[in-house]
């Protein structure tokens, strides 16, 4: 298949992606590696939902506090959420970051990114990752007090970085944004290793 030569934008997600942030770094000792309590943790107390809306700008504290008073039993659990967020955040994705480093090197291509992340703890991110720096620009979703896969996360990452949807190319590690992203007409690629990435860039990128 010959690449799609109307790219001319990579827009990368971030965690899952190139930063392995995963809450079982903490809970699995917590828990004492019972998948049925964590699961349980994570679809009804520390739920995938809740995370995401501090991730759109709600005040870490103000949730927390929240939490415990719904489960005043899970307290210290709950706590432990955002208490040790620093214990989940691990080390970067090297396979992703090597083919990052090439793209942004490339001078035919705008490189930036657009994350689901509290404004809260992106500083930790930023101060722990150089290659955050090699994008021309990071659209944080706390910044903008909204987050994938609203729409408007999408129209204002277009917008801000003056991409033109059909010829951008997102990278994400969740389907549910992909589809988001796609229905903007913006090309999609669904991470899932950083092999099977460098496979599917060919369709998009001239290797």
């Amino acid at each position: 298949m010959k690449p799609n030569l109307n790219i001319k934008n990579v827009i990368f997600d971030l965690g899952g992606v190139l930063i392995d942030w995963n809450p079982d770094k903490v809970y699995k000792d917590v828990f004492n590696n019972d998948s049925e309590k964590m699961i349980h943790f994570y679809t009804k107390i520390c739920t995938q939902d809740w995370n995401e809306n501090q991730d759109a700008g709600y005040p870490m504290a103000k949730a927390t506090e929240e939490r415990v008073a719904l489960f005043p039993e899970y307290e210290k659990e709950i706590r432990m959420f955002y208490g040790r967020w620093d214990d989940m955040l691990g080390d970067q994705i090297q396979g992703t970051v090597d083919i990052l480093k090439e793209l942004s090197d490339d001078p035919n291509y705008k490189v930036v990114a657009l994350t689901n992340w509290s404004h809260e703890t992106f500083p930790k991110a930023i101060a722990k990752f150089s290659f955050l720096q090699w994008f021309e620009g990071i659209l944080v979703s706390g910044e903008e007090k909204t987050r994938k896969p609203f729409p408007e996360i999408y129209e204002l990452t277009l917008s801000k970085f003056n991409l033109k949807a059909g010829e951008s190319l997102f990278i994400d590690d969740n389907l549910r944004n992909i589809e988001a992203a796609r229905k903007f007409g913006i090309h999609s690629i669904h991470f899932q290793s950083p092999e099977q990435l460098n496979k599917e860039l060919g369709a998009y990128i001239k290797q």
